[in-house]
């Protein structure tokens, strides 16, 4: 196993990740971002290792994908067992034992005690625009109600669907029709206060609704706590109250815990902690621990209307990826992983918050399990400070410790340590973190 330490034996990028970073500009577009320019050369539990020898701690998983750890040895066997055997037959063309099994525990353990049945997809965004289609065809409608703040992904209708508009959406549109925001019950950001905004939200999502028409929406789909817009936790009752208003108007409702899912806040799904049952789920990200793999997941009589072909894809459902899948299932299992995004959801608030408390700029420590994030404001006020979540996470970068930034301000440092951190690394990275929040906040 690769030493799980910090260790700097260069600047941070260093020389071998600088030469590597001038020929990957001769190739690659500069659409391709990156949030820090070096080249990981091994990873492993909660450490990456640079090209040149560098060891970071790693707070970002790949954006919540290997929870499981960037090679564990329960998806790293399976896979391997797969290669010896095929690599690929399309399922859609012949079948094979892993997609049926992925789907199988996805049907047992996504929320609700309903049937349900699975289809299984490459990319989160394009198991959201499947989830659209499945309640277009269960509804016989078009619309789709989506919530500020929301990233649902790069693709058309998964950027129509998406809030924020620089850098994802600017240039590509246009987008597509009947796609409708509706106002999330953000706490901190609620104009009236935080004890409003539940029923204030709730309120605004049913006038939305009575203006386009409820009989001409499909979906309402919510991120349990939102990912790129910021870890916003909803207000209490709001997703529920979402539930309920969906059921009421015969509207499918979806939960998209692409970036929740899979033991990442303390419970396998973070819709479990306001007691949901989604029409659909969709899940990606850590389902794949590190290979693609996106899934729907829902009622059967919903998942039975689109007729035979009309979804699914070439790459859908890899047997690389569900092999992959099926370890980080008995990873979770084996490891406890739920409770160790608990115990690592603790750790954080124990060692940040009352650094984050203390700092003026700091206003808000927010998240569950292990998805936590510090939100940053200009004193004495809630005008979004980028400038100081962007000095802090490259303080961060440049000690060792791999942080990213969210938020559609973009003024939150986001927190999404692999689920098999170790404490002790754990506390060293927060350290750096707490520094660094220290200095510039």
């Amino acid at each position: 196993m690769t030493e799980q330490r910090r260790k700097l034996v260069s600047e941070v990028p260093g020389p071998r990740s600088r030469t590597l970073q001038a020929y990957r500009e001769q190739h690659l577009p500069p659409g391709l971002g990156s949030t820090l320019p070096v080249f990981v050369e091994r990873a492993d539990g909660g450490v990456l290792v640079d090209v040149d020898g560098n060891h970071f701690v790693d707070l970002a998983s790949g954006i919540a994908v290997t929870s499981v750890g960037a090679r564990a040895p329960e998806v790293v066997e399976r896979v391997r067992d797969q290669l010896d055997r095929f690599t690929h037959t399309c399922f859609l063309v012949t079948e094979y034992e892993s997609y049926v099994e992925v789907a199988a525990w996805l049907n047992e353990h996504t929320p609700g005690a309903h049937p349900k049945t699975t289809a299984l997809f490459s990319t989160g965004a394009e198991a959201v625009e499947n989830a659209v289609k499945i309640a277009r065809a269960a509804t016989g409608r078009p619309g789709v109600v989506v919530f500020e703040h929301a990233f649902h992904g790069r693709s058309l209708l998964a950027l129509a669907m998406t809030a924020k508009d620089v850098p994802y959406k600017a240039g590509f549109g246009p987008f597509a029709e009947q796609v409708y925001r509706a106002p999330l019950a953000y706490p901190l950001r609620w104009p009236t206060g935080a004890e409003n905004a539940t029923a204030e939200a709730l309120s605004a999502l049913e006038e939305l609704l009575a203006g386009v028409g409820p009989e001409t929406v499909a979906a309402v789909v919510i991120e349990p706590i939102q990912g790129e817009g910021g870890f916003v936790v909803p207000s209490a009752g709001f997703l529920a109250g979402v539930q309920e208003i969906a059921r009421r108007h015969g509207i499918v409702f979806v939960a998209d815990e692409i970036q929740t899912g899979i033991a990442r806040t303390g419970r396998l799904f973070a819709s479990e902690y306001d007691a949901l049952e989604p029409d659909l789920v969709v899940t990606a990200k850590a389902l794949g621990g590190g290979l693609p793999l996106a899934a729907v997941t829902g009622r059967s009589d919903i998942m039975a209307a689109p007729r035979p072909g009309s979804i699914g894809g070439t790459y859908a459902g890899s047997p690389l990826a569900c092999a992959a899948a099926l370890g980080v299932f008995e990873a979770v299992a084996k490891r406890d992983l739920v409770g160790a995004a608990q115990r690592i959801g603790a750790t954080i608030r124990d060692v940040v918050g009352p650094v984050a408390d203390a700092a003026p700029h700091a206003v808000e420590l927010r998240g569950r399990g292990a998805m936590m994030a510090v939100e940053f404001a200009v004193p004495g006020s809630l005008e979004p400070a980028a400038e100081v979540a962007a000095r802090i996470s490259a303080h961060c970068h440049r000690e060792g410790v791999l942080t990213l930034l969210c938020g559609t301000y973009g003024n939150v440092v986001r927190l999404l340590p692999p689920l098999v951190i170790d404490d002790d690394l754990l506390r060293e990275g927060l350290g750096v973190l707490t520094q660094a929040i220290e200095e510039y906040a």
